[in-house]
């Protein structure tokens, strides 16, 4: 640890050039994140103050984050939170962290239902961001979330109470413990990376779940059980959209239409990679 008290500028600087050593990662971002959750601040009160000197315990604080970091520990495990839709959510290592491509499904979600009333069912909320979201968007919709782990469903819990939101919620591995009832849109971000993958021993996803992250050889698990099942509980009209990886497109595709979906379209995020794909019930005769 440093013998003298940095300025804020300084613990920037330190930061920046520690953090320079993880590969594929924006160093200077993430040192401003660990310094302002050092500090008890917001990262405009960094560039408002840069002459202003850490107090030991902060300076404490800040190397002891930088360490964690360096041994690989996601930035949003040490904060403790992770934004989204332009909120804070409350993570922890029981849920996956939020990705900003997620947010295609919901903005899907909103263009497709439009903004009357409407019955949502959430599979594998994980830190409840898509469903808190929707809700925020949308507040006459209704919405049930579930999933499977206990202590990640408290977690979302928590961040539907932080928002003030009334979502229902319920423990339950995809449709297992779900009532057949009707609902206008079945949204899931699921596993969806091949069980082998090496992908799940590097950087960031060590730290993550494996059981939100990987489902089978091909990755596709998942996806299969939820598109099987989908349509008993979707309305004539309803949306069945999911999320899945930037090479799956094609298979997801070809699930739906096995299992007898209609309108299918899969979508590109942002990277222009291959992100959701949305279908229909087919309408009987």
């Amino acid at each position: 640890m440093s013998k003298h008290t940095l300025t804020v500028r300084q613990a920037q600087q330190l930061g920046n050039q520690k953090l320079a050593e993880i590969i594929d990662t924006d160093n200077a971002l993430e040192s401003a994140v660990l310094l302002a959750h050092a500090v008890q601040k917001d990262r405009s009160w960094l560039f408002a103050w840069p002459e202003k000197e850490l107090s030991i315990q902060q300076q404490q604080h800040f190397e002891k984050f930088l360490q964690r970091r360096l041994r690989g520990e996601p930035v949003s495990y040490i904060t403790g939170y992770r934004e989204f839709w332009g909120m804070d959510f409350k993570v922890s290592p029981d849920t996956l962290i939020p990705r900003p491509e997620t947010e295609l499904l919901v903005e899907t979600a909103l263009s497709k239902l439009g903004t009357s009333s409407a019955k949502i069912l959430e599979l594998g909320t994980g830190t409840g961001a898509i469903s808190v979201a929707l809700l925020t968007e949308r507040p006459a919709w209704k919405i049930l979330a579930t999933e499977v782990n206990a202590g990640t469903l408290a977690i979302a819990r928590e961040n539907f109470s932080k928002y003030n939101l009334e979502i229902d919620s319920v423990i339950s591995n995809w449709f297992e413990n779900i009532p057949h009832d009707k609902f206008d849109l079945i949204i899931s971000n699921p596993p969806y990376i091949e069980s082998d993958d090496l992908h799940l021993k590097q950087g960031d996803l060590r730290f993550e779940p494996k059981a939100a992250l990987a489902s089978g050889k091909d990755g596709l698990d998942a996806i299969r059980e939820i598109t099987q099942k989908a349509a008993t509980y979707l309305t004539k009209k309803g949306w069945l959209m999911l999320e899945h990886g930037f090479n799956q497109g094609n298979a997801v595709f070809s699930l739906l239409q096995q299992c007898g979906f209609s309108n299918i379209e899969t979508l590109n995020d942002l990277s222009g990679n291959n992100r959701i794909t949305i279908g229909q019930p087919c309408k009987k005769p």
